[in-house]
């Protein structure tokens, strides 16, 4: 009779199987296991304290990559360029691409509400597998994860891409209007994880609304659908 495969034998079977999408086999399992944890998932170590370690590998990595891809640049491009690279947006996008979502630990409840096709949770739950990965391999175990798709990520659009709150603040003074004012207009999802919604106006345009899983998100989403809408182009 074949016996029961053990709960360590079973998570380094996760491990490795995921483990060949980020090019990386782990020594400690565990820490892949926490960095796929969601908070609703009871009696494990959610993902939430490798993601503070993952963000900051993600800058020091992607600055590097920054500096020695754009040698000549200006301090003020080089910060744009990195703030859309290290965005939630970005790490989202990388999540996707690799299937993250379908790796996340959740209980039923959250997995039924859709919380592994989130785009936040989806950002934070790859900064908390870079965070693994670093403390499993070391910074070149992340360096190998990182530099390849961010890469895709800069040549895909390799002009510095300019904040959309700061250009539509922009193209209100450039019209003699007053600064678009911002406003929180509804909150909606379980306190843990509460999706905001912001609304953004300029003189004489209707207004426009964002969400996002932060006041800050939600403002760039509508500053964004504004632009859009005016047709103005992002620099």
């Amino acid at each position: 009779m074949k016996s029961a495969r053990t709960p360590a034998a079973a998570q380094q079977e996760r491990a490795n199987l995921l483990g060949e999408v980020l090019g990386h086999r782990f020594a400690e399992p565990q820490l892949l296991e926490e960095a796929l944890t969601h908070s609703s998932h009871t009696g494990r170590r959610s993902y939430e304290r490798l993601e503070v370690l993952g963000d900051r590998v993600l800058g020091l990595v992607v600055s590097e990559m920054l500096l020695k891809r754009f040698p000549d640049e200006a301090e003020g491009t080089l910060a744009i360029r990195f703030a859309a690279l290290v965005s939630g947006e970005s790490l989202a996008s990388v999540a996707m691409d690799i299937d993250l979502g379908s790796h996340i630990a959740a209980s039923p409840g959250e997995a039924e509400a859709g919380v592994r096709d989130n785009p936040s949770i989806l950002a934070d739950v790859c900064e908390a597998v870079i965070g693994a990965l670093y403390l499993d391999g070391g910074l070149e175990a992340a360096r190998d994860f990182i530099e390849p798709h961010w890469r895709a990520l800069l040549e895909a659009d390799p002009r510095p891409r300019q904040d959309p709150k700061t250009a539509l603040q922009e193209w209100a003074q450039a019209r003699g209007a007053a600064l678009p004012a911002y406003r929180e207009v509804a909150r909606s999802g379980p306190p843990h994880a509460p999706v905001f919604t912001v609304e953004v106006a300029v003189e004489g345009q209707a207004p426009e609304r964002g969400e996002g899983r932060s006041k800050r998100v939600a403002e760039r989403e509508a500053a964004e659908r504004l632009l859009k809408r005016l047709g103005a182009e992002r620099a």
